[in-house]
């Protein structure tokens, strides 16, 4: 036997009110009764905007919107010693579509989970099969508490029948109790009590009872039908108590508002079973038989209650075999007949109870802790850890793909490159922008200069004419945006896309193919220059820097504009020294978009300066960027969107966008160029990786076509596919052939003269 030592409980807890926090609560009392020596705790899962008083088994909380809480719970349960987690799980209580958060917890757990699914949909949406089925995949065993969960987890959902353990919902234990001694401690003396006991919701059907209240009363006058419980709070927040005043109206309509008592309060245990044990009827007419699992249904059949019920699944099989008796959904003929013949006939409403009491006495808590007990034995004895994803190590640029250009062409016209498609089809209502085709002319110099292959020269045209038309003279700005009817919509852009159109300039008077197009470039670059001197934005400097360093081997005798890139190099390491660290070794105080460039201006000037401050600066920052860039599981994580903004904290993870891979990469071949550690080309695979798969979704983020997707999403991938997504894709391959090739020489070995 496998000795446990510590268990972790996700899901709800009390004093939540809900049924999944009873249920979470109960299994880890009976869990630690079981006197084992083990300890338990548990992860409470907290609606974002309430706060609970939670007792000390509580050891951790889970804001369920926020998916930061459901990494730090999984990190804290990998180093906290636990053997087994146990997750509770219900549609409703996880964040994201369809509870899809509980997937970040579960990709990062490096311990094996049993997971107890209260729900089992038969008709799930896509969603919610997609979410599911990720759950029953990332579990070692699944339990369901009816036969028919089992059935649809194996047709509905594919899961492997040995997985599947069906334990019932647990009880308290209890005698056969006469309901006399409990009414007359309740104040129900000499009645004849109907219960019926839940948060109370509209899907609970009580309405229906009440319809039959008039013929179980010209039957028996003394019934009381005992709608005990507090409106369900997400209603309650919702709705107010408009549901429980339409039911009081109902009673009054019919004349039997004397006879429905509504205990409006989240009893206690005791109190629920006390009453549980005063009534003579436990109905629970659900309106449809989605219900997978009712804990108020157990505890009140297993205490031998005679049970009324619609057949909803849990119900359908718990009550066969004459262990209580169903009604059709919606009937209250059907009710007010079947609850009036069980009054009037205290036999068959004894051998009723007798039959649910015996079968009820292998539900207590006592012995499904010790089912769920084998479980986590068996789970821990057959689990193997996941294997982390490894990225193949790069020799040969062949171990890479080709460039794929067809999606880029798609997404240019005559004009130039789109900026935005709706999934793979350009949108023309957002029409282009001077950055994209900038980035489109650095992707075509890189292709010549370093890849081998060329964009036919109508498309290159096009990119510079439309950086030629971007300019205005009358403001010494270029403009960025442009309309689909090529209407300017803005006289000047910002600093940083007047940057990025300089850094495109400057690469292309360096090695662009075409004499007169360099030619070209080198005279706008002049034009454009000055403009960018005075930018205070350090990103517009950076990416002015990167046009520099390729301007300035052309323009060798370029005194004034090699002046201006030592200033503003030197500014941009005065940054560094100004804010950096031992705990933050960067540039500004928060991480933001682009973040690897300012490491890859500095080593560029560095390299052509012979600056051994910028060179380690440079190689110093960007190596404390890949570690705080890099997850738990050893894959790049590029700096999340929702970061921006943060002050000297880790990064949050989303939305992850191509444009900080293809930086990475970019930088490590840059410090690849200044030192030969073998760091920088695992750092830029790694990076490049991110592309192809090896992220926080494990999805592919391009195409065969060279399409990629614009994002990483909390809820998945961002389906569209942008000009910005493609030209950061096609840069990256570029870049990390580049490395590779480099790299390929650098190790070949020397021949031996005979």
């Amino acid at each position: 036997m496998t000795m446990l030592r510590r268990i972790a409980f996700i899901g709800t807890a009390l004093p939540r009110r809900c049924g999944i926090a009873t249920f979470t609560t109960d299994l880890h009392a009976a869990i630690k009764a079981a006197d084992r020596g083990l300890a338990a705790d548990i992860v409470a899962v907290t609606d974002d905007d309430q706060a609970y008083d939670y007792p000390e088994i509580v050891q951790l909380e889970i804001r369920e919107g926020v998916i930061d809480d459901y990494i730090h719970a999984a990190d804290a349960l990998n180093s906290g010693g636990f053997d087994i987690v146990c997750i509770q799980h219900e549609f409703g209580i996880f964040g994201g579509d369809a509870g899809s958060h509980l997937l970040w917890l579960l990709r990062r757990l490096r311990i094996p989970v049993v997971t107890t699914l209260h729900t089992v949909l038969a008709e799930p949406t896509a969603d919610q099969k997609r979410v599911l089925s990720a759950v029953i995949e990332a579990s070692s065993r699944i339990v369901v508490m009816a036969e028919k969960g089992r059935q649809f987890l194996c047709r509905i959902y594919g899961a492997p029948a040995e997985k599947i353990a069906v334990v019932p919902h647990g009880i308290f234990r209890s005698g056969f109790e006469d309901p006399e001694a409990f009414k007359r401690k309740l104040g129900f003396a000499g009645r004849s009590v109907i219960l019926t006991f839940g948060l109370l919701s509209p899907n609970k059907g009580l309405e229906t009872v009440i319809d039959a209240l008039p013929s179980i009363l010209a039957r028996r006058p003394d019934a009381v039908y005992v709608i005990l419980g507090a409106t369900h709070p997400h209603l309650l927040r919702r709705d107010g108590e408009t549901y429980r005043e339409q039911l009081m109206e109902r009673a009054r309509q019919l004349g039997v508002q004397d006879a429905v008592v509504f205990a409006n309060h989240f009893v206690d245990r005791s109190t629920l079973l006390d009453h549980i044990a005063m009534s003579d009827i436990y109905v629970t007419p659900y309106l449809n038989e989605a219900q997978m699992t009712s804990g108020t249904l157990a505890q009140s059949f297993g205490m031998g209650r005679a049970v009324v019920s619609t057949p909803y699944w849990h119900a359908a099989e718990l009550l066969s075999d004459g262990r209580g008796v169903l009604v059709p959904f919606s009937d209250a003929e059907a009710v007010g007949q079947v609850i009036g013949d069980l009054l009037t006939d205290e036999q068959a409403r004894n051998a009723l109870r007798r039959r649910a009491y015996e079968h009820g006495r292998a539900m207590a808590w006592d012995q499904v802790a010790e089912r769920y007990l084998d479980l986590f034995e068996d789970a821990v004895r057959h689990w193997r850890p996941r294997p982390v994803p490894q990225i193949q190590r790069l020799r040969r640029v062949r171990d890479l793909p080709e460039p794929n250009l067809t999606y880029l062409e798609q997404m240019s016209d005559d004009t130039g490159l789109y900026q935005h498609a709706v999934g793979c089809v350009p949108d023309r209502a957002h029409g282009y922008c001077v950055d994209d085709n900038a980035r489109a002319l650095l992707l075509a110099c890189h292709l010549s200069h370093h890849a081998g292959q060329r964009l036919p020269d109508l498309m290159v045209s096009r990119y510079a004419a439309f950086i030629q038309h971007a300019w205005n003279p009358d403001t010494l700005h270029f403009r960025n945006f442009m309309g689909f009817s090529r209407q300017w919509l803005e006289p000047r852009g910002s600093q940083d896309s007047h940057g990025r159109t300089l850094w495109a300039l400057g690469e292309a008077a360096r090695s662009d193919p075409h004499p007169a197009r360099r030619q070209w470039a080198r005279n706008l670059f002049r034009m454009a220059m000055p403009t960018a001197a005075e930018f205070p934005a350090t990103r517009a400097q950076v990416f002015t820097l990167l046009g520099l360093d390729a301007y300035c081997e052309v323009e060798k005798g370029d005194v004034e504009t090699a002046h201006l890139r030592d200033r503003m190099a030197s500014n941009l390491l005065g940054l560094f020294k100004s804010n950096a660290t031992p705990d933050w070794c960067w540039f500004e105080d928060g991480l933001s978009y682009d973040n690897p460039r300012l490491c890859q201006a500095l080593i560029l000037t560095a390299r052509a300066t012979g600056s051994a401050c910028m060179r380690d600066a440079g190689l110093r920052s960007l190596r404390w960027l890949a570690g705080v860039q890099t997850s738990p599981e050893g894959m790049f994580r590029p700096v999340g969107s929702e970061s921006f903004g943060d002050v000297r904290t880790r990064p949050r993870i989303f939305d992850q966008q191509p444009l900080e891979a293809a930086a990475m990469v970019a930088a490590c071949e840059a410090a690849s160029q200044v030192d030969d550690d073998p760091f920088w080309l695992e750092e830029a695979a790694r990076a490049f990786a991110w592309f192809e798969g090896h992220n926080d979704q494990c999805q592919s983020m391009v195409d065969e076509d060279g399409a990629c997707r614009d994002g990483l999403r909390p809820d998945g991938l961002n389906q569209n596919r942008g000009g910005e997504s493609v030209l950061s894709y096609l840069l990256a391959l570029i870049d990390l052939r580049r490395m590779v090739a480099t790299d390929a020489k650098r190790h070949q070995p020397i021949p031996i003269r005979a």
